[in-house]
C-alpha cells in the first residue's frame, strides 16, 4: 500500500475516532456552537481522509492493471491506464493545491470586487477584462459566479463590480488576486494607436456569512436608495429597489442591485458589509503584527502585484513570486491556476 506519512493520514484518523467519542458524550449539544463547530472538524478530515485513501485506492489499482497489461501485452489496456493516470494527475494537482490553503477562511466563498484606476475609458475597460477573466476561472472550476453591483463606465467598460463567488476554497484560491493590476497595450480607444498604462484595483474578502458575529450600530449607517441600472446607466426596474450602504466611521461603501426586491438587496449589501469590516479588522491585527517583526505593508493602490504586457512583447508576471508566462490570450481568458499555485507557495515559503 502506498505510503501518505507525509499528510499523515494516521494522525486525522485518530482526530476522526476522538472527534466521533467526543460527539457521543451526553451534554455534546449543550453549547450548540461548540458542538457545530465540533461537527464541522469532523466532517472536513472525513472528507480529507476519504479522498487521499480513494487516491490510494486508485493507485495500486493502477499498479495491478499495468502489470496486467505488461504480462498480456496488451495495448487496448495500455491506453485506459494512461487515461486514468492523467485523471489522477489532474486529482492530484487539486489536491496538491489545496495543502496550501491553511487560512481559517480558505475554505469560504469569496467576494470579488473590481475598481477601475484613473484613466477613463482604458482603465475602465481593462476592469471589465479583469472581469470576464475572473468569470472565466469560475466557469473553469465550475463554481458560481453571481454580480450582485456593477458601475458601468460612460463610454465603456466598468467603472466598479463586485461579484460574490461560490465554491469551495474559493477564497483561499482567489484571495492570490488582491492587489492593483497594470495593463501595458496599445489603446484601442486612442486614434494615434499610442501606447497606455492601465490600472485596476482588486479586492477579494471571504463571504463570512451569519457564522461570524460583526457588530455594526445602526447610527453609523447611511442608506440610499435609487434605480437599479442597465448598460449604458438607464434604470431596468420601474421601483427603487438598488441599495447602497455607506459605513460612516470607516467609509466603507457598498452597493447591491441584482435582487428584485429592496429588502433583498438591503440584506446583501449588509452580508458584504459586515465582510469587509471584518476583512478590515483583520487587516489592522496584520499590520499590528508586521509592525512588531519590523515589516511594512503597503495596502491598497500601492501594492502592485502583476503587470499584463501586450506591447511591445507580450508577458504576464507576478511581482511577487517572478512567476511569468508570455501567454496572455490564455492567462485573460481565465488560466489562472499556476499563478496561484505559486503565490500560495510563496506565502508560505520563506519571503526575498
Amino acid at each position: 500500500m502506498t505510503s501518505w506519512s507525509a499528510f499523515d493520514i494516521a494522525r486525522d484518523e485518530a482526530e476522526i475516532a476522538t472527534l466521533h467519542a467526543r460527539s457521543a458524550e451526553p451534554g455534546f449539544w449543550d453549547d450548540p456552537a461548540a458542538a457545530q463547530e465540533t461537527m464541522q472538524r469532523l466532517a472536513e478530515l472525513e472528507e480529507h481522509v476519504h479522498r487521499w485513501r480513494a487516491v490510494d485506492a486508485k493507485i495500486n489499482e493502477l499498479q495491478e492493471l499495468l502489470e496486467l497489461a505488461e504480462a498480456e501485452q496488451d495495448d487496448g489496456l495500455n491506453e485506459e491506464i494512461r487515461a486514468e493516470m492523467e485523471a489522477l494527475a489532474s486529482t492530484l494537482a487539486e489536491m496538491r493545491m489545496e495543502l496550501l490553503l491553511s487560512g481559517p477562511h480558505d475554505a469560504r466563498d469569496a467576494i470579488l470586487s473590481i475598481y477601475a484606476g484613473a484613466g477613463g475609458t482604458e482603465a475602465q475597460d481593462w476592469a471589465e477584462m479583469l472581469l470576464r477573466m475572473y468569470l472565466r476561472w469560475a466557469e473553469r472550476h465550475k463554481f458560481e459566479a453571481e454580480i450582485i453591483d456593477q458601475m458601468e463606465g460612460e463610454e465603456a467598460g466598468l467603472k466598479s463590480v463586485t461579484v460574490e463567488i461560490h465554491g469551495r476554497n474559493a477564497y483561499g484560491l482567489l484571495r492570490s488576486e488582491r492587489g492593483v493590476h497594470r495593463l501595458v497595450r496599445i489603446s484601442p480607444f486612442d486614434n494615434a494607436r499610442r501606447r497606455h498604462t492601465s490600472f485596476a484595483l482588486v479586492e477579494v474578502i471571504p463571504d463570512i456569512g451569519e457564522e461570524i458575529e460583526v457588530e455594526i450600530n445602526p447610527d453609523d449607517l447611511r442608506i440610499d436608495v435609487f434605480h437599479a441600472s442597465g448598460h449604458g446607466g438607464q434604470n431596468v426596474q420601474k421601483n427603487a429597489t438598488a441599495v447602497r450602504i455607506t459605513h460612516l466611521p470607516t467609509g466603507i461603501v457598498v452597493s447591491c442591485q441584482n435582487e428584485r426586491s429592496l429588502v433583498q438587496n438591503k440584506e446583501r449589501a449588509m452580508a458584504v458589509l459586515r465582510a469587509r469590516l471584518y476583512d478590515l479588522e483583520l487587516q489592522r491585527q496584520e499590520e499590528e503584527r508586521a509592525k512588531l517583526r519590523g515589516e511594512h505593508i503597503t495596502a491598497g493602490w500601492g501594492n502592485q502585484i502583476r503587470s499584463y504586457v501586450l506591447h511591445p512583447y507580450r508577458m504576464v508576471k507576478d511581482l511577487r513570486t517572478d512567476y511569468e508566462t508570455g501567454n496572455t490570450t490564455a492567462v485573460l481568458d481565465g488560466e489562472l491556476d499556476e499563478f496561484i499555485e505559486a503565490y500560495l507557495r510563496w506565502s508560505v515559503g520563506p519571503k526575498r
